[in-house]
Parts: structure tokens; sequence; C-alpha cells
């Protein structure tokens, strides 16, 4: 039982880790060919977001808008990524009896 306790506190341990981890990073997502590009959080929080000037056009603020959506939703999924490849392994050890406990 001791041994349970101490891979729990292990994986508990890993877990914070990888949780500072994808806080303390930052990831890109790139639109019209790197014209807008956004940085995020590993946690997804949006931290800049850069236009390039010869994408605004006065006349044409849709495309400028869609850029910039899809530069977030970039960047976005790109920390979704980072966070599966950190959490990935240490979620699969907490369920479904990864410390060799039913459920647990």
């Amino acid at each position: 039982m001791q041994a349970i306790l101490a891979q729990a506190q292990k994986m508990q341990e890993q877990l914070l880790s990888a949780q500072q981890e994808l806080a303390d990073a930052e990831v890109t997502g790139t639109a019209g060919g790197g014209l807008v590009t956004a940085t995020v959080s590993g946690a997804g929080e949006l931290k800049a977001l850069v236009i390039d000037p010869k994408v605004v056009d006065p006349d044409d603020t849709e495309t400028l808008a869609d850029l910039v959506i899809a530069a977030v939703r970039d960047a976005g999924n790109n920390a979704q990524r980072l966070a599966e490849e950190k959490m990935g392994p240490l979620a699969g050890g907490l369920g479904g009896g990864g410390l060799g406990l039913p459920g647990l």
C-alpha cells in the first residue's frame, strides 16, 4: 500500500510539473502565409498578436478578421497538441486502474 501511495505522489508531482511547463510555454499559430501570427500560452491564453501591415486594408476588414481568427485557432490547436504531449502520458496513468487498482 505504501508503494502505491508513493507512486500516486510521484504522479501528482509529475502532473503539477507538466502543468507548470504548459503555463510557461508559448506556441504560435499563423495565417495568410505568416501575415498574421498569434502567440498563446500552453494553456491557450492569447499572449500576442502580430499583423503585417501589408494585410491591413480599410476596405476589407473581413479578410483581416478571418486571418486573425485563423491564426488564433492555429495557435490554440498547437497549444492543445503541446498539452497532449506533456499531459498524455500522465493522464493515462490516472484512470482505469493506472495505479494497479480498479478505477484509480
